[in-house]
């Protein structure tokens, strides 16, 4: 018998759990805090680790209709402009890891998922029902909103992100996310927009003292989003990750950068901005699941962007979690939920801790940064491919 499951969060997280179990017939009630479905107009990089689980998830052919193929990643000087190093994308890593490397807007993904989740016939969708308290029992586990609806099922899993309230109820710690010190500024725009020599079917990064921009196509290729991250002086609500800033802020905390990425961001009609935070790097399986109760994504362990795997890591929570559950009856929770977080705390663990040290690496100054840029030159594509993670 199939077990009845309550989602927090209707975030990419939720939906992915939603529909991974969904497929293995489980039934869900996914419980969203905002009045309506929808995410905000950023990029997400896809790893062929990440579409490798997109295409088990049976949304590989809508998602190639919204995604663009990026054909290379470049890295470059942020002051110089030069190239520093090359790794092929497109077909060499079609060849290589037998999944593409794909692009897509953050907004195109959660529709995509939000689609297959409602076509799935096992999954009740709730909108304004935010989970305010948790409540455990031996054999059940109920979820009460701040409006006093009151939700019960055989499991909860926490999908709620980087300020869950659900994660307390698995992990006794009552510290708040961390401040990191690093801004990061997005925007959207129109490749059509853009003069010729700065549109681009690349993953284009730019490394400089204390900050590192990205660019690369969305939306089959029309649309490209650009991320500059600096070490800058956090602003406004730590929650709040899409305020309206300018680009005076962003030049103020980079300073003048070369003449191809100050073309580009000046370019860039509008910029949105938010004040990265994040945890320590997972310690052990107990962060992760207890007994009825699991945590996903951010909500278990958020990811700093230095690694391009934050919605990667939850859709492999996701898929994760469903074969741990696969035929299990309610009373099989405690234990499917253990082998879930013992296969995955460790993965998750690495993957925090090098996007922490890729930050370090990518912002590097004087002697640091001059020695990188150096084993760049000389092993390039070998340092920036990253096997134990794509071909996972």
């Amino acid at each position: 018998m199939a077990a009845h499951i309550l989602i927090a969060g209707g975030g990419i997280a939720g939906l992915a759990s939603a529909l991974a179990l969904a497929r293995r017939r489980h039934r869900v009630d996914l419980l969203e805090q905002a009045v309506a479905f929808g995410e905000i107009g950023a990029g997400i990089q896809l790893g062929p680790n990440v579409t490798r689980r997109l295409q088990a998830l049976g949304v590989s052919e809508g998602l190639m209709r919204v995604a663009a193929r990026p054909e290379a990643l470049v890295v470059r000087s942020a002051t110089a402009g030069n190239e520093i190093a090359r790794l092929p994308l497109g077909n060499a890593m079609l060849h290589n890891y037998a999944a593409p490397y794909l692009c897509v807007h953050r907004a195109d993904l959660h529709a995509l998922l939000l689609a297959a989740v409602r076509g799935s016939g096992a999954v009740r969708l709730t909108t304004g029902a935010r989970v305010a308290q948790v409540t455990a029992r031996d054999d059940s586990v109920s979820a009460a909103s701040s409006d006093a609806r009151v939700w019960e099922a055989d499991a909860l899993i926490g999908a709620d992100g980087l300020w869950s309230t659900v994660r307390p109820s698995v992990i006794e710690d009552a510290s708040p996310p961390r401040a990191t010190g690093h801004t990061a500024w997005r925007a959207m725009v129109d490749q059509s927009a853009l003069p010729a020599a700065l549109r681009s079917t690349r993953v284009d990064v730019w490394l400089g003292p204390r900050l590192h921009a990205v660019s690369y196509p969305v939306r089959r290729g029309d649309a490209l989003n650009v991320v500059v991250l600096a070490e800058a002086a956090p602003e406004g609500d730590a929650r709040d990750w899409d305020r309206r800033t300018s680009l005076a802020a962003l030049q103020q905390a980079t300073g003048r950068t070369c003449g191809q990425l100050q073309a580009l961001l000046e370019a860039v009609p509008s910029w949105r901005a938010w004040t990265l935070n994040d945890r320590p790097p997972l310690t052990g399986p107990h962060q992760m699941a207890g007994e009825r109760i699991a945590l996903t994504g951010d909500a278990a362990h958020p990811m700093l962007p230095y690694l391009a795997q934050g919605a990667g890591m939850a859709i492999e929570d996701a898929v994760a979690l469903a074969d741990a559950l696969d035929g299990g009856a309610a009373a099989q929770v405690p234990a499917a939920f253990a082998r879930y977080a013992a296969e995955r705390w460790e993965r998750n663990a690495n993957v925090q801790a090098r996007a922490r040290r890729n930050g370090e690496i990518f912002h590097a100054t004087g002697l640091v940064r001059i020695g990188r840029d150096a084993a760049l030159r000389v092993l390039g594509a070998r340092l920036l491919d990253v096997p134990w993670l794509y071909d996972a």
